[in-house]
C-alpha cells in the first residue's frame, strides 16, 4: 500500500484532509455530495471511482465497517483506530485511488472449521481495505443487482436463506421430488480471475475500478509473516467477496433459467429440483460440464449427489417425505448444536449452574431463530429434554460422594429411603441424569427459573408473533 506505515501514523503527510473533530459520524471521507449511480448512464459508469469516493458513500461505508468491528488485518490496526488514522491519511489514500496507484495490503489468512469437516480459509483485509471494499460494494451492488436471478438468495439485499428454503419446499410440493445437490469444490479458492474480471467488465467501464478490483483479487496472503502471491480465488472475509461470487455465478443462474430448470442458489450452494432420478443425473452431468468449461469451476463429487430432498440438507435444513413436505433442521445441524453444547458443558463443570445457563442462552437463541421455519416440533422437544439431562448430569457430577448426593435429593423433596436407594445404584452420571429421581428433584420448572431457554417454547413464541403480524396486515388490507 502506498501510504505511511502504520507505525508512523503520527507523521502527517503534506496533503491533509482530516475532516472535523466535531463530526460524530466519523472522519470526513467525501469528495462532494452524493451523486446517484444509474446503470444506464455510460457517463457515470466511466466515473464510478469518483462516485465511490463521494462523501455520503464513504460515510456510510465507514459506519458499516466500524459497526461490524472484526479482527485487525496484517497491519494490526483496529476499527477503533480507523477514524483517527483517516483524519491524517485519507487525502493521500483518496488521491492514490483517483490516480489508479493505490495498492491494497495483503490479507491475513485465518482458517476456521467447516460444519461438514475440513477448514475454511478466510482472508482478513486491513480495516482501510475493508472501508474501500465496502464503499466499492455500495456502488457496484445496485448496478449488478438488477440483472441477478430471482432464484439467487445469497448475500443480496432483501433476500435470505429462509426464502431459499421455502422456495425449495415449494418445488418439492409441486412434484419435483428429486434434487441435484451441487457442491462447488473450494469455490472461493478457485475463482478464475480473468473470467471474473470479464464478467465485471460487461457492466463496469471505469478502468480505475477494474484495476482496483483486480488488485484486490491479486493481493497476497500473509501466513506466519510470509506473503505469498495469489493467482486465483477470492478468499472470504472482505466485504466485496460475496458480490464477486454472485457476479461470477450469475452465468450459472442464466444457464439454468435458459434450460427451464427450477433451482435455488445461495452463494456457491445450488440445488436443482427435477421430477426423476434419470433427469437429475442428466442435469448433473450437463451442468458439471458447463461449470468446468465455461467458469473453470470444479464440482465436488463426494459432496454432490442426485437424491431425494429428505436425504439431503440445504442451508442447514432438510424436509420430510410427505406428499406435502415439511421443513425441519437437518440431522447435521442438530448434531452441530449438540457438539457445541457438549463443548460448553465440558467448560462448565464445577461452575455455578445459573451462570453457565446464561452462557448457553445466546447459543440456543441463535439456533432457534434460524431454525424457526421448522414445521416438525417434536425435534425441539427432544432437544430440550436432552439439554436438561446434560444439565442434570452436571449437577450429579458436582456432588462427588453418595452422602452429599443423598442430601441433595432429600433437599429437593425426595424421601430419605428413595434418595439412599438412588445414590447407591451403581449407575453412572448419564444414567442417573435421566432417571426418575433426578427428574423429580430437578424438573423443567427448576431450569426455567435459572433462565434456561426452551427451544419448543421459543419456537411457539416466534410462530405466534409471526402469525400475529401477518394477521394484522391482512386486517388492515
Amino acid at each position: 500500500m502506498e501510504m505511511k506505515d502504520t507505525e508512523n501514523r503520527n507523521e502527517k503527510p503534506n496533503s491533509f484532509d482530516g475532516g472535523s473533530e466535531r463530526n460524530s459520524r466519523g472522519p470526513d471521507l467525501g469528495v462532494s455530495k452524493s451523486t446517484a449511480v444509474k446503470e444506464k448512464s455510460s457517463k457515470v459508469k466511466c466515473f464510478l471511482m469518483k462516485a465511490m469516493l463521494e462523501k455520503d458513500n464513504m460515510q456510510a461505508a465507514y459506519k458499516r465497517v466500524v459497526k461490524n468491528k472484526g479482527s485487525p488485518g496484517v497491519d494490526k490496526m483496529t476499527t477503533e483506530e480507523l477514524g483517527s488514522y483517516l483524519k491524517e491519511y485519507w487525502l493521500q489514500i483518496k488521491n492514490q485511488l483517483l490516480e489508479g496507484t493505490y495498492k491494497p495490503n495483503p490479507v491475513k489468512l485465518v482458517e476456521i472449521p467447516k460444519p461438514g469437516g475440513g477448514m475454511r480459509k478466510l482472508g482478513i483485509p486491513t480495516v482501510v481495505d475493508r472501508l474501500i471494499q465496502q464503499a466499492l460494494h455500495q456502488i457496484l451492488s445496485p448496478i449488478f443487482e438488477k440483472g441477478f436471478s430471482e432464484r439467487s438468495y445469497g448475500f443480496r439485499p432483501g433476500r435470505s436463506s429462509h426464502q431459499a428454503i421455502l422456495q425449495a419446499k415449494k418445488y418439492v410440493s409441486q412434484g419435483k421430488r428429486w434434487v441435484v445437490d451441487m457442491d462447488l469444490e473450494k469455490f472461493f479458492d478457485r475463482v478464475n480471475h480473468d473470467i471474473l474480471m470479464s464478467r465485471i467488465a460487461r457492466k463496469i467501464k471505469d478502468k480505475r475500478i477494474l484495476l482496483l478490483i483486480r488488485r484486490y483479487l491479486q493481493s497476497g496472503i500473509m501466513t506466519d509473516g510470509v506473503v505469498s502471491a495469489r493467482v486465483e480465488g477470492t478468499p472470504q472475509g472482505g466485504p466485496i467477496s460475496p458480490l464477486l461470487s454472485n457476479i461470477l455465478l450469475d452465468d450459472l443462474d442464466k444457464e439454468l433459467e435458459k434450460r427451464g430448470h427450477d433451482f435455488c442458489r445461495y452463494a456457491d450452494d445450488c440445488n436443482i429440483y427435477v421430477k426423476s432420478q434419470k433427469a437429475g443425473e442428466r442435469v448433473m452431468k450437463s451442468i458439471k460440464s458447463f461449470l468446468e468449461k465455461k467458469l473453470k469451476l470444479k464440482v465436488n463429487q463426494e459432496k454432490s449427489a442426485v437424491a431425494r430432498p429428505w436425504h439431503r440438507k440445504f442451508l442447514g435444513y432438510s424436509m420430510t417425505s410427505n406428499l406435502k413436505p415439511k421443513v425441519k433442521p437437518a440431522k447435521a445441524s442438530i448434531d452441530k448444536l449438540k457438539s457445541k453444547i457438549k463443548d460448553k458443558i465440558r467448560q462448565g463443570r464445577g461452575r455455578n449452574l445459573a451462570k453457565f445457563i446464561q452462557e448457553l442462552r445466546p447459543i440456543l437463541k441463535g439456533w432457534i431463530n434460524y431454525f424457526s421455519l421448522s414445521e416438525v416440533k417434536h425435534i425441539f422437544e427432544i432437544l430440550d429434554s436432552w439439554i436438561r439431562r446434560k444439565l442434570r448430569c452436571i449437577i450429579w457430577r458436582q456432588k462427588k460422594r453418595w452422602r452429599t448426593r443423598k442430601k441433595m435429593l432429600m433437599k429437593r423433596g425426595i424421601s430419605e429411603k428413595r434418595a439412599k436407594k438412588s445414590v447407591i445404584n451403581g449407575r453412572g452420571p448419564w444414567w442417573n441424569a435421566g432417571a426418575s429421581h433426578m427428574n423429580h428433584a430437578f424438573p423443567k420448572r427448576y431450569f426455567d427459573a435459572l433462565g434456561l431457554i426452551s427451544l419448543l417454547e421459543e419456537k411457539i413464541k416466534i410462530e405466534y408473533l409471526r402469525t400475529a403480524v401477518h394477521g394484522t396486515v391482512r386486517t388492515v388490507v
